[in-house]
């Protein structure tokens, strides 16, 4: 029996072989587990979803708990995007821009219903949804959604970063993904 408490979650070890004094697995499960727990954030941040962010940085949700303390604000130095709020088409090309200036691999969260589909702002100026202009890997839904649906989102990226092949990213597949958006790789 642990003699943690209940509600302190220790990250389990991948899938291996065990013995008295080693432990031995596969390089990319290791590989995936320190991606999935060390991810670093980079917050594109125009309307209210952008404060709800900002709560799930502080001591009440604490992020950091997932491995995500640090938040970049320089694209090169980030492989998580979250796009939180409304995007004018105007502002369309530079979203896609630091998402292509991002280190591989790179994964994105649209935040809120105006990143995820445009909201409310059915017009000509607003953008219907990031996922026109990059691959969005995981949707937080809410007007704005609160700081729990956002640690939510994040935890659901990690499972999905914890359970991608290491070659995913060279695949003819993923090639062919980012040649639909126009990004070439």
């Amino acid at each position: 029996m642990s003699d943690r408490p209940n509600n302190i979650k220790i990250v389990d070890a991948p899938d291996g072989y065990g013995g008295s004094g080693f432990f031995a697995t596969s390089f990319e499960k290791v590989i995936a587990l320190a991606r999935s727990n060390s991810l670093w954030p980079l917050p594109f941040a125009t309307s209210c979803c952008g404060i709800e962010f900002m709560a799930t940085m502080g001591a009440t949700y604490d992020l950091a708990r997932f491995g995500s303390e640090r938040p970049s604000f320089s694209p090169r130095q980030s492989d998580m995007l979250l796009v939180m709020g409304t995007i004018a088409k105007k502002m369309a090309p530079i979203v896609r821009q630091t998402y292509i200036q991002m280190a591989e691999p790179r994964w994105v969260i649209a935040v809120g219903a105006c990143a995820s589909s445009g909201g409310i702002f059915d017009t000509y100026s607003v953008l219907q949804g990031i996922d026109r202009i990059v691959p969005v890997d995981v949707y937080v839904p809410g007007c704005p959604p609160r700081p729990e649906q956002i640690l939510d989102g994040v935890m659901q990226l990690q499972e999905i970063v914890k359970n991608e092949p290491l070659r995913r990213r060279d695949s003819d597949e993923y090639k062919a993904l980012l040649e639909s958006y126009g990004i070439i790789k």
